[in-house]
């Protein structure tokens, strides 16, 4: 497997289900994203402005392979209500292969499939 082709988790945080299901399937409509696992129910404690803040958030886990990281990470922050959205990229190690294989073959477009 190229490393264009490695497998890449992308984490966020969105206020509400219903925005991260919308950014989400914007992903995968536009296989940028072979799958994203959303978390309702998450509390988050931050500093924002100089106060202590705390939100009810909604974590989501965007898979998608390396070669697209960059185009993912643009799309979901022209997409995010957030003013300075999370958006960690993180590598993975190892993995079934044939999850790895499905990941790359629905992402990066119809010639994919």
């Amino acid at each position: 497997m190229g490393n264009a082709e490695q497998p890449v988790l992308i984490y966020t945080t969105f206020a509400s289900l219903e925005e991260a299901k919308a950014v989400g399937a914007a992903l995968v409509a536009a296989r940028l994203a072979a799958c994203v696992n959303m978390f309702p129910g998450m509390i988050s404690l931050y500093q924002w402005e100089g106060a202590l803040e705390e939100a009810n958030e909604v974590a989501m886990i965007i898979k998608t392979r390396s070669g697209l990281t960059d185009q993912v990470l643009a799309e979901t922050k022209r997409l995010h209500p957030y003013e300075v959205p999370a958006l960690l990229v993180l590598p993975t190690e190892g993995g079934s292969e044939e999850y790895c294989a499905w990941i790359n073959s629905e992402t990066g477009g119809p010639s994919a499939r």
